[in-house]
């Protein structure tokens, strides 16, 4: 799909607006909204790949991303011989057997007849299984997470270089889409958007409650990085010398270079997803996910498997937001599951979707660099515009306290704001679908 000179003339724009960032408040901060709109990019193109090309309401975003940050745990953190020599063994068992209760259950439905006797076999593998598994998995977990659980109390990961995380937490995040879909797709709307935010629920919840796993609410923080930490780069001699030219200090010129780095892996990973999107919406299969989410009653009628391409779209996508995922835990270093909110992770990427524009890969892109800059910078303007009216008041004006304390909610007043003049004026998007 090829811009417009107007196309071209928004994405100059956002960045005269991230450069007169750097200018007037601090590069740092640029580069760091850079870096993240890079990310969010990310995600709304897997977004957009999942409602733009074919119509599915995913409302689970932030489950595949959370699953995405947990490979980075798994693949590059070092594992914990104690924790395993304690239970990790055992674990291992109780999920296999676990498992093993599920596939046992799914062959006595597929070849018993249905009637009361199939689903009381079926209780009894459940209940069974849920038995066994509990007296082998509980201890081991107990046994895991009592070791060292200050700094520790979990298996560790398997001390890999940390950017092999990337696509393992695309696969992690495709195989729970898959799951889902198989489950999901084919029936109405509304049970996928319902079955996507259980499961995101549900991933969150494990990883906040299953310590043995990613040490939950405790968080696994010095997690190695792709790029050198700033505290790496100060000691250089070229950092140094590059500080005095610029007139910077060591801290900032190091953070500067720091971030730099992540922003041309980040670049180089949203070029390749941008050209392999772009191929594939242009092509054949993309015209085809076009007519089934235009028409899928024409598309059925034609031979087309609508409930397999769905599924095929739903799993692409999904892995995309897995991808971003594990780029943003091996950015920040740590993995927070109590960071993970819906408003952040869910409704921020839609709202980035339908404002860049629903089913054009580059309105995505944009969406999510405008949508993500006001996200960081309206909560400063609106505590400066809160300042700036209320400073004729009386300093124990109940009135002037309310504003005041009314600031923090800025950043989501704006968001609805922007997306109900987008909806009214420009309901395509800034970049829409031709």
């Amino acid at each position: 799909m090829n811009l417009t000179a107007r196309d071209l003339w928004l994405f100059a724009g956002m960045g005269l607006v991230l450069a007169m960032v750097g200018m007037f408040q601090s590069w740092q901060l640029a580069i760091t909204i850079l870096n993240m709109s890079l990310i969010s990019a990310i995600m709304a193109l897997g977004v957009n790949m999942q409602w733009g090309y074919a119509g599915l309401f995913n409302v689970g975003v932030m489950g595949f991303t959370a699953v995405g940050g947990l490979a980075v745990v798994l693949i590059a953190q070092p594992p914990v011989p104690e924790a395993w020599a304690a239970g990790g063994f055992g674990i291992l068992l109780g999920l296999m057997l676990g498992v093993s209760t599920i596939l046992a259950a799914i062959i006595v439905y597929k070849r018993m007849q249905p009637g009361r006797l199939r689903g009381l076999a079926i209780f009894a593998v459940l209940l069974g299984g849920y038995l066994i598994t509990a007296q082998v998995f509980g201890p081991a977990k107990q046994a895991v997470q009592a070791v060292n659980p200050a700094s520790e109390g979990y298996l560790g990961g398997a001390n890999l270089p940390v950017i092999l995380a990337w696509p393992v937490g695309a696969v992690f995040a495709a195989g729970i889409a898959w799951v889902i879909g198989k489950i999901s797709l084919g029936l109405r709307a509304d049970y996928l958007a319902i079955a996507t935010l259980g499961i995101s629920e549900i991933v969150i919840a494990v990883m906040k409650h299953e310590r043995w796993l990613a040490r939950g609410v405790n968080n696994v923080t010095g997690i190695d990085r792709p790029v050198p930490r700033p505290v790496d780069l100060q000691p250089q001699q070229w950092v140094q010398s590059l500080a005095d030219t610029l007139g910077w200090s060591l801290s900032q010129t190091a953070n500067v270079i720091s971030g730099l780095g992540y922003s041309i892996l980040f670049l180089i990973v949203l070029i390749i997803l941008m050209w392999l999107a772009e191929r594939a919406l242009n092509s054949p299969w993309g015209r085809m996910m076009r007519a089934i989410r235009d028409n899928e009653i024409s598309a059925r009628a034609m031979g087309k498997d609508v409930t397999r391409r769905h599924l095929n779209i739903f799993v692409l996508g999904s892995a995309v937001c897995g991808l971003a995922g594990a780029m943003m835990v091996s950015m920040d270093g740590q993995l927070t599951p109590g960071s993970y909110e819906p408003l952040r992770y869910t409704f921020l990427i839609w709202v980035m979707v339908i404002v860049g524009g629903s089913g054009n890969n580059w309105g995505s892109v944009l969406g999510a660099f405008v949508i993500w800059f006001l996200w960081v910078q309206v909560e400063p303007a609106g505590r400066w515009f809160m300042d700036v009216i209320t400073s004729g008041m009386a300093v124990d004006s109940e009135l002037r306290q309310h504003l005041l304390g009314s600031a923090a909610y800025m950043r989501l007043l704006t968001m609805g704001i922007a997306l109900l003049l987008m909806l009214r004026f420009a309901p395509r998007g800034l970049i829409p679908e031709r």
